[in-house]
């Protein structure tokens, strides 16, 4: 979720019952991290724990530096990304382009965690292709060199994000494996999450883009999961406020011009709930300065029916 999981919306996820929120991916090639993208994505300054650092790369000795380097800085766990199936990313042998070199796989999960005294966990794909799916190999050398926990999205990389995410190879990873396994992939709404739950005997799910726009999701999935009822969606007035304590923070962490256009698309998210938004968000997007986002927040939210809530 790089671009999207920055420190304000962890704190707004965290808020609304996630257990843990992992940071953005980060490269292990510490001669890039002084850009102002990489610095605002290692910082977790205030952040509750526990505090989940993500790293990618194909070097075995980077990324155990990278670790290393990430705890001294206050990561409580490091977080391997070989699931990422963005082209820039793996046109450099990391992110899900490993899973097609399971030496080198094993290679990295051991330096890694010989590197560090905190957990070690990892995200995958269910493999390169639908025709060399190998996620139960995976898990295997996983386990083997002492990762905690593994993230699977269920989906190869070649298939991105398109179609439905499968969960058979979910469910067989979790029966084979002594490590929790967590499910991930298209868990868009709390009976969504009981069904993943449900269908794959994983011990825990992760949801991504579901939380896009609806950081509440994890109060309602924690809800249903309890009781079996389904929670009251937000309603106008709360997600007004919601809203611009969002976009304030993403003023006050990336300073006015780069918090300006962040908020622009998190804006678009949240305005998915509502009606007519084709106008309001190219209104909000011709925006050039923060403090008239949140005047347009507080009027348009305003102009609204507080008291109604969100369709479910």
């Amino acid at each position: 979720m790089a671009g999207v999981t920055d420190r304000p919306y962890r704190t707004l996820c965290r808020r609304y019952g996630a257990g843990m929120a992992v940071s953005e991916m980060v490269t292990s090639d510490q001669s890039l991290w002084n850009s102002r993208k990489t610095l605002t994505r290692l910082d977790h300054t205030g952040e509750v724990g526990p505090r989940s650092i993500q790293i990618a790369g194909s070097d075995p000795q980077m990324m155990a530096s990278a670790a290393a380097a990430n705890v001294a800085n206050g990561a409580q766990i490091i977080d391997i990304n070989m699931g990422c199936p963005a082209k820039k990313v793996c046109n450099k042998a990391a992110g899900s382009a490993l899973l097609r070199d399971e030496k080198l796989v094993t290679e990295i999960l051991e330096a890694v965690v010989a590197a560090v005294s905190v957990p070690v966990t990892l995200k995958i794909r269910t493999g390169w292709c639908p025709d060399t799916r190998n996620a139960l190999t995976i898990a295997r050398i996983a386990e083997q060199s002492g990762i905690q926990a593994l993230t699977i999205h269920g989906r190869t990389r070649a298939c991105r994000y398109n179609g439905n995410a499968e969960y058979d190879t979910i469910a067989a990873v979790a029966q084979q494996s002594r490590i929790p396994i967590i499910a991930n992939g298209d868990i868009t709404s709390a009976q969504k999450a009981q069904q993943v739950l449900q269908l794959t005997g994983a011990d825990a799910i992760m949801v991504g883009r579901g939380a896009q726009g609806t950081p509440w999701i994890f109060s309602e999935i924690n809800h249903f999961l309890a009781t079996g009822q389904q929670l009251a969606k937000p309603t106008i007035a709360e997600l007004g406020s919601l809203v611009e304590e969002h976009i304030s923070g993403l003023h006050d962490f990336y300073g006015d011009f780069l918090g300006l256009r962040i908020a622009r698309k998190h804006m678009g998210w949240y305005l998915q709930h509502l009606p007519d938004m084709g106008p309001t968000r190219k209104t909000f997007n011709q925006l050039e300065h923060s403090h008239e986002q949140l005047t347009f927040i507080n009027s348009y939210f305003q102009s609204l029916d507080g008291s109604t809530h969100l369709a479910a």
